[in-house]
């Protein structure tokens, strides 16, 4: 319907001006001022030196007239806005249970790789790599549901210095801990994982202080590089370590990848690049390492191989992008990291650019900021770091002691199915935390506050599950899971059920907007005002008391606000419940 709109306003103003070609934009207004708004008018007044409200009320004139237009009005100093018909609103949320509500096919035919999490092994992985899983997650979603073909991309770190750092503190640590790589691997997977974030902090800790020990772990830097059958065991076996555990999370997340790139096969491409373009005099060579000049393109000087002659994390990114076109051919490459490296990717995507083009233009970010706990700032380094599982574990705790304080529950005193309990709780509290992530837009940093995230009142995800549940037990006493309403032109709506009907109608919209701006807050946003309508339509008004076509309306829009919930939820990462 928005491309209708565009194409009525856009024929009104040719009838006075044959030339126009301009795009008209639409905003989705407050409800009671309509179901789209344009400032057009107010665009061409400031072009054409003409009076805004008489160019304003030519166009709602002309618009009105169209046969799928309740009415459209032009309001002060200039806003051309519009309201659809209920017949057609109707028509377009009467849509079978198999087609989802918001799709749309805005992004037929477009290839995206999206690559997200990307976390570095023998660390644990930590509330940063949760962020940037849970935002890539969103986003892809987001597009398959507009129409792209989209694959999920995990880059994970695998050599470099980090890596020599662990493999000593590992070492070390199987010397006075008596271990061996046969001990380790029959451990579970959580305590390998505390096992290798703690050799991580102790190599870390000692190359800062310990010249003789930052000798040794450069000489493991190189053994990795040259696959030294001195090292290769432990590597090996703990590379097996990080990935079983990372999948752990990844399952517990709901989500799964395409395709898993490493830094040791970008690296061995990367650096044939730099070499070959170093040769064309796009990287330059100082001091025995080759780097590249950013200062001549108004950014800062990067190295891309060091003087030891190995790739650094620059030349292994100039290698990704070619690595991933290879495997699937994007139209758009978009990688979701953290914003506190954006100067660095500015200067890998200027190399980039003047080595091939046509991937850089391919290739764009999407930055979040970090999230604090009040556990205090996390650090690998100190081996304070605050890892996914623990915060999910904690979320989860939360959740669980919240629905029990709503559900007047105790699981000590009570007969109930514990286990049940628990996995409710576990979907709660991951989506306290997802909804948490995602609510604010991306940029910003963020403080996790638990108490406000497993709330079931205000702006949670908890709040919008329990909205999803008070729907279900509507429809379950009604024996419904969807409906066709049949519209006709006598039914009489009031306030709330017209607010609450054409709210609705704003879902899709909202899902191609937020594909547009790369931005799951505008779902978010959206999903928490249609729970706070129709709650608001619940209390005033009598559902299953209602009769005749009143109760098959309030039942329908019952069902509609079940459907867009449940729908938007997927879209952010987050299942809903049946009963808390």
């Amino acid at each position: 319907m928005e491309s209708n709109i565009k194409q009525l306003i856009t024929n009104a103003i040719q009838k006075s001006q044959a030339d126009f070609t301009d795009e008209v934009q639409l905003s989705i207004p407050q409800l009671q001022f309509g179901d789209y708004s344009s400032n057009v008018a107010l665009i061409l007044a400031k072009k054409l030196k003409r009076n805004t409200m008489e160019i304003a009320i030519q166009i709602a004139d002309s618009v009105q007239s169209n046969e799928n237009i309740e009415k459209c009005v032009a309001i002060k100093p200039g806003f051309v806005n519009v309201w659809i018909k209920k017949n057609c609103i109707f028509e377009a949320l009467n849509r079978p249970l198999e087609e989802k509500l918001g799709s749309s096919d805005s992004l037929a035919g477009v290839k995206i790789m999206v690559e997200y999490t990307d976390p570095n092994f023998f660390k644990e992985f930590h509330v940063g790599h949760l962020y940037s899983n849970i935002v890539g997650e969103s986003l892809t979603r987001i597009f398959e549901v507009n129409g792209a073909l989209v694959k999920r991309a995990n880059y994970q770190g695998d050599v470099g210095m980090h890596v020599s750092k662990y493999l000593w503190g590992a070492q070390e640590k199987m010397k006075k801990e008596e271990l061996t790589i046969q001990i380790i691997s029959t451990l579970n997977t959580s305590d390998r994982a505390k096992f290798m974030g703690q050799s991580y902090a102790l190599g870390t800790q000692t190359y800062e202080s310990n010249e003789q020990a930052k000798k040794e772990m450069k000489e493991i830097n190189r053994k990795v590089y040259t696959n030294d059958p001195t090292i290769h065991d432990l590597y090996e076996n703990s590379r097996t370590w990080t990935l079983e555990y990372y999948e752990t999370i990844y399952e517990r997340l709901g989500t799964h990848f395409d395709y898993y790139y490493f830094e040791r096969e970008t690296g061995k491409i990367g650096l044939e690049f730099v070499k070959e373009n170093l040769k064309k005099g796009i990287f330059k060579e100082s001091e025995g390492a080759i780097v590249f000049k950013g200062e001549e393109y108004g950014l800062h000087t990067r190295v891309f191989v060091n003087s030891a002659g190995f790739p650094t994390y620059e030349a292994k990114d100039l290698g990704l992008a070619p690595t991933k076109y290879k495997d699937f051919p994007y139209d758009k490459s978009l990688i979701v990291v953290g914003s506190e490296i954006k100067e660095y990717f500015t200067v890998v995507m200027k190399a980039l650019e003047l080595i091939n083009p046509e991937l850089r233009k391919k290739t764009s970010h999407v930055f979040h900021g970090m999230v604090n706990v009040p556990e205090g700032k996390m650090s690998s380094r100190l081996g304070n770091v605050i890892t996914a599982n623990w915060l999910l574990d904690e979320t989860q705790k939360k959740a669980l002691q919240k629905m029990q304080e709503v559900t007047k529950t105790n699981v000590l005193k009570a007969r109930v199915d514990t286990q049940k309990q628990n996995s409710t709780a576990e979907i709660v509290g991951m989506a306290a935390i997802k909804y948490a992530l995602l609510k604010n837009g991306i940029g910003g940093n963020i403080t996790f506050n638990f108490d406000e995230s497993v709330s079931f009142e205000g702006n949670s995800g908890p709040y919008l599950q329990y909205t999803y549940v008070r729907c279900q037990s509507v429809l379950e006493r009604n024996n419904l899971n969807d409906m066709v309403f049949n519209y006709s032109e006598d039914l009489i709506m009031n306030n709330e059920e017209q607010a609450l009907m054409r709210f609705m109608y704003q879902f899709p919209e909202n899902v191609k907007r937020a594909a547009v701006a790369q931005n799951p807050s505008i779902i978010a946003t959206y999903l928490f005002n249609l729970a706070q309508q129709f709650n608001v339509f619940y209390q005033n008004n009598s559902i299953l008391k209602s009769g005749g076509e009143q109760k098959q309306l309030r039942l329908f829009l019952t069902v509609i606000t079940a459907r867009i919930i449940k729908e938007g939820l997927y879209l952010l990462g987050i299942k809903t419940v049946q009963k808390m």
